[in-house]
């Protein structure tokens, strides 16, 4: 993601709660102040490797379209 992030999409992102990351930049030195905050493309970068990278949501296997005759 390129440029500033919002706090709770990195929440989102990550599977976790926006305080969670809220508490997880303050241990990092950074200053936000609600999960509508933005943070820079760097910080969000720190952020993701601090939660051991992001969470890929699971896609349930699609099925074969049935063949009509």
């Amino acid at each position: 993601m390129a440029g500033k992030a919002r706090v709770h999409e990195l929440a989102k992102e990550l599977g976790v709660t926006s305080k969670e990351v809220l508490a997880r930049l303050s241990e990092q030195g950074e200053f936000v102040k609600s999960a509508s905050s933005t943070v820079e493309a760097p910080v969000a970068r720190r952020l993701r490797e601090s939660f051991g990278g992001v969470k890929a949501p699971e896609k349930p296997p699609q099925k074969a379209a049935a063949k009509k005759s």
